[in-house]
C-alpha cells in the first residue's frame, strides 16, 4: 500500500506531503490544475524515466519520496533481501529520488543510496499506471506474460520451469566445455604423443645430468692430461735405463760400503743412507712407472666420446628448455603427459555421457515448458473471456480484445511470447494496445483485465483517466468497478467524471493558484461537506447549484 508522497520542487509543487489510505482514491481537479505533475513525482520516486525538466523554475533540485507498507508476502521483500537491503514487512519502505540541475540523478531506498536501476526495479513491483501516463503499465509488452500467469496462477509451473532451465543451462554448459576441449583434443594428442615419443628416445635417467657434467670436465682435460703423463713417462723411460743407472750406482755404494762397514766413520753412515735411498728409489720408481702408466690408460679415452657426452648432455638441456623444467623434471614431464594422454582418451566417454544428461534436461525442460505453455493456453482463453464480459459495460462493446501466444527462445519464463492486442472497432485488424487504443480506452481495458485479476495483484494500481469521452452510465459503470478493485488492491484514479469519484473512498482535489508571478499547484483531501462540493463543482461546473449539490449527495450515497 501507498502511504505517503512528500514532493518538493517539482513542476509547479514547492512542497508537498499527502497520506493515503486503503481503497480507491480519487484525484480530481479543474483541467490543468496539475494532476499529471501527482502522477510525474509518484513516478520519479519509484524510479521512471524522469529529468531535470521536473525541477521547479528557480530551484536547484527537485526531490520526492514514496512510502509503501508491503505484506509479508510481496514480492519486493525477496527481490530487495537479495540486493542485502534489509525491509520488515508491515514497516515503511521508503523510495526516494533527487535530480539535480545539472541532470545528476540520486536514488534512495529506506535512506540507503541504491541505483536508479535497482529503484526502478522495485518500483515496477509497486506500483502500476495504465493511461495516457502509463509508461510501466499494459504498454510495456514484457507485462503481459506477467499478467497472464498471475491469472492463471502459475506459480508452481513456472518454479518448475525455471529449475528445470536452469538444469538445462548447467548441462550445455557441461557439454560445451567437453566439445571445445575434444576440438582441440586432436592437437593436444598430438603434442603428447609427440613429447612422449621424445622423452622416450632420450630415456633420461636419474642422476644423469651429473654423471655426464663431470665426465665432460674431465674428458675437456683428458687431452692436456695425456700428454704430461706421456712427457712424465718417456722421462722415467719404459726401457728400464733409469733403474740400471740407479743399480750401478748402488752396488758402486755397496762395494765401498763392504770395505767400510764396520767403521764408525761418518762416511760409513752415509754410505749407509744413500743405499738406503737408493734401494727405495728403485723401488718407487717402478711404482711411479706403473701408477703413470695406469693413469695414462684411464686418460687414453675412446676418441669422440667428448662429442658424445656434450650431445647428450645438450639434448637433455634442451629437452628441459623446450618443457619449461630442468633435466630431472624431464621424468615428471613423461609421466604427466601419459596422464594427460589418458585424459583426453576419456573425453569421448565423457562427452557421451554429456550428452545424455543434457538431453535428460532437456526433456525434462521441454515436458515442463510445454506443461507451462498449455495452461497458458487454457489461461488465455479464460481471460479473454472474463475481459469480453467487463467491456460492454465500459463503453467499448464493438472492441475485441484477445492474448495471443506465440512461440519463444527458451528462458526460465518457457518458451511463450505473450502480447495483448485489440481491436476497437469491428472489422478492424488486432494489433499492439499502444497502436490500437487511445489513452482512455488503454485504461479501460486496463480495468477490465484488473478487474478480471482482482486479487491476485500486490501492485498498487493507477488509472489516468480512466473515464476519458464517457460519462453517466458508463461512467458509473467505471466508478463500480474501480471499487470493486479496491476491495483486494489499493488503486488510484485521476478523473473528471463525478460518478467515478463519487465511488472512492478516499478523494484529493488538486488545484492551481497564482501569487503574482508566481503559480502554484495545492493538493487538498476533501471529505464530507467539501467533498459533496467538489463532486457538485466536477458536475455543475463553476457555479454550483442547489441540484448540483443533492445529484452529489445521491451519486455519494449509491
Amino acid at each position: 500500500m501507498l502511504s505517503g508522497l512528500f514532493v518538493r520542487n517539482v513542476v509547479l509543487i514547492e512542497q508537498l506531503s499527502l497520506e493515503f489510505g486503503d481503497g480507491l482514491t480519487a484525484l480530481t481537479g479543474e483541467t490543468g490544475a496539475g494532476k499529471s505533475i501527482i502522477l510525474d513525482a509518484l513516478g520519479m520516486a519509484t524510479g521512471a524515466r524522469s529529468d531535470r525538466g521536473l525541477i521547479r523554475s528557480g530551484a536547484d533540485k527537485a526531490e520526492c519520496t514514496a512510502s509503501f507498507i508491503l505484506s509479508n508476502s510481496h514480492p519486493v521483500i525477496a527481490h530487495l533481501t537479495e540486493q542485502d537491503i534489509e525491509i520488515v514487512a508491515g514497516e515503511d519502505l521508503t523510495l526516494r529520488r533527487i535530480i539535480q540541475s545539472d541532470g545528476r540523478s540520486k536514488a534512495y531506498i529506506n535512506d540507503s543510496p541504491a541505483s536508479v536501476k535497482l529503484l526502478s526495479e522495485v518500483g515496477k513491483l509497486l506500483l502500476e499506471v495504465h493511461g495516457q501516463h502509463d509508461g510501466r503499465g499494459l504498454l510495456d509488452p514484457t507485462t503481459h506474460i506477467l499478467l497472464l500467469d498471475l491469472f492463471g496462477g502459475h506459480k508452481s509451473e513456472l518454479q518448475e520451469v525455471a529449475t528445470a532451465y536452469q538444469s538445462r543451462q548447467e548441462t550445455q554448459k557441461t557439454l560445451k566445455a567437453l566439445r571445445d576441449r575434444q576440438s582441440k583434443a586432436s592437437e593436444d594428442q598430438e603434442f603428447l604423443e609427440h613429447a612422449m615419443n621424445e622423452l622416450d628416445r632420450l630415456d633420461v635417467r636419474p642422476g644423469e645430468e651429473d654423471t655426464l657434467a663431470e665426465e665432460r670436465r674431465f674428458l675437456q682435460g683428458a687431452e692436456g692430461a695425456l700428454t704430461e703423463l706421456t712427457a712424465a713417462q718417456d722421462t722415467l723411460g719404459e726401457d728400464g735405463e733409469f733403474e740400471e743407472r740407479l743399480s750401478m750406482a748402488l752396488s758402486g755404494i755397496e762395494r765401498v760400503n763392504s770395505k767400510f762397514g764396520d767403521s764408525e766413520l761418518p762416511a760409513a753412515k752415509s754410505l749407509q743412507l744413500a743405499a738406503e735411498a737408493l734401494e727405495r728409489a728403485l723401488l718407487e720408481t717402478q711404482e711411479a712407472r706403473n701408477a703413470v702408466s695406469v693413469a695414462a690408460q684411464s686418460f687414453d679415452v675412446e676418441p669422440g666420446r667428448l662429442d658424445a657426452v656434450e650431445k647428450r648432455l645438450f639434448a637433455l638441456r634442451g629437452a628441459a628448455r623446450k618443457y619449461g623444467c630442468d633435466i630431472p623434471g624431464l621424468i615428471e614431464k613423461r609421466a604427466q603427459f601419459d596422464v594427460e594422454l589418458e585424459a583426453l582418451d576419456s573425453v569421448a566417454k565423457d562427452i557421451a555421457k554429456a550428452e545424455k544428461e543434457a538431453s535428460k534436461a532437456k526433456d525434462v525442460y521441454d515436458a515442463a515448458a510445454k506443461k507451462l505453455t498449455q495452461s497458458r493456453i487454457s489461461a488465455a482463453k479464460a481471460l479473454d473471456e472474463a475481459v469480453a464480459q467487463e467491456l460492454p459495460p465500459l463503453k467499448m462493446e464493438r472492441a475485441t480484445f484477445e492474448t495471443r501466444i506465440d512461440s519463444a527462445p527458451e528462458s526460465a519464463m518457457g518458451v511463450d511470447l505473450v502480447r495483448f492486442v485489440v481491436s476497437t472497432n469491428p472489422g478492424t485488424a488486432l494489433g499492439p494496445l499502444d497502436k490500437i487504443a487511445s489513452g482512455g480506452e488503454m485504461a479501460r481495458f486496463a480495468l477490465a483485465i484488473k478487474v478480471a485479476l482482482a486479487g491476485k495483484n500486490e501492485a498498487v494500481m493507477v488509472f489516468d483517466e480512466v473515464d476519458q469521452g464517457v460519462g453517466g452510465a458508463v461512467a458509473n459503470a467505471v466508478g463500480k468497478r474501480l471499487s470493486r478493485l479496491a476491495k483486494t488492491a489499493q488503486v488510484f484514479v485521476v478523473t473528471h467524471s463525478p460518478q467515478v469519484a463519487a465511488a472512492a473512498d478516499n478523494q484529493f482535489r488538486i488545484e492551481k493558484s497564482s501569487t503574482g508571478s508566481t503559480t502554484t499547484t495545492q493538493v487538498h483531501a476533501v471529505a464530507d461537506e467539501a467533498r459533496e462540493e467538489e463532486i457538485a463543482r466536477m458536475l455543475a461546473g463553476e457555479s454550483i447549484t442547489q441540484e448540483a449539490r443533492a445529484a452529489a449527495r445521491q451519486l455519494m450515497a449509491s
